[in-house]
């Protein structure tokens, strides 16, 4: 069994070293850049990835790309902000000297959060399919959270797939802009009719369900910053669906 690491990037010359190094039970590492300005593409070349450049048509479109680039039929997708962890990437190696006994594989995902490793508020173990036979499993998904469709049996893995989220809360901002702005959109071809119940009960119901029913507070004030930037989220993606079609 080979497999092949695919990361998509654009402007990650912070981040791809430290998820190129955890890729040490890879046969190879295919890296999507999206015409980045930064030395993304330097850094993954030295470090021995295949770099190809192409115009980002999509999150999982990009994903599916990536895999249709690869040499080996077994993908290991991770993003540029995310690493394999110690134990995960024992597991992965074991399913290579043994062989796989599934058609993909889900693996949960702990999140580092302004320096704070993140373990409730709905963020763990919050488990991803990342590790697929290409042949039957694709990426899916038009606007945000893609996801991979597997089209067979899944197994489980325990080791954590390391995800360092954003340094400061101007970052979390910033990022929220930009997915926010893609929800919107995806309601809006979804024809999804957004009213005032959407904007006046539906964010702060967000913020009790993530801080106090998904024990948030345990988090510290990192837990209250994440159950209330999910407030805000969901209260921008709607109120942008609503003002890019005129109601």
């Amino acid at each position: 069994m080979k497999i092949s690491a695919t990361i998509i990037t654009l402007n990650e010359e912070r981040n791809i070293a430290r998820a190129m190094e955890s890729l040490r039970c890879c046969d190879e590492i295919v890296v999507i850049d999206s015409n980045s300005t930064d030395r993304t593409c330097e850094i993954a070349a030295n470090l021995g990835a295949r770099v190809i450049e192409n115009p980002f048509p999509g999150y999982a479109k990009q994903k599916n790309f990536a895999s249709e680039q690869a040499t080996h039929d077994w993908i290991l997708s991770i993003d540029a902000d995310e690493a394999l962890s110690e134990a995960l990437e024992a597991e992965i190696w074991q399913i290579k000297k043994h062989g796989p006994e599934y058609d993909g594989y889900s693996f949960p995902r702990l999140a580092q959060y302004l320096g704070r490793w993140i373990l409730h508020g709905g963020w763990h173990p919050d488990r991803k399919v990342r590790l697929f036979d290409r042949r039957k499993a694709e990426w899916v998904g038009d606007y945000v959270h893609e996801s991979v469709k597997v089209r067979g049996r899944v197994g489980h893995l325990e080791g954590n797939l390391l995800h360092f989220t954003c340094d400061s809360l101007s970052e979390h901002l910033r990022t929220l802009d930009r997915y926010t702005t893609l929800a919107a959109q995806q309601l809006i071809d979804q024809k999804r009719k957004i009213g005032w119940t959407e904007l006046l009960v539906d964010p702060p119901w967000k913020f009790v369900r993530t801080y106090f029913f998904q024990l948030g507070f345990l988090d510290g004030a990192e837990g209250l910053a994440i159950a209330y930037m999910a407030a805000y989220y969901n209260f921008l993606k709607y109120a942008k669906a609503r003002f890019l079609t005129g109601r």
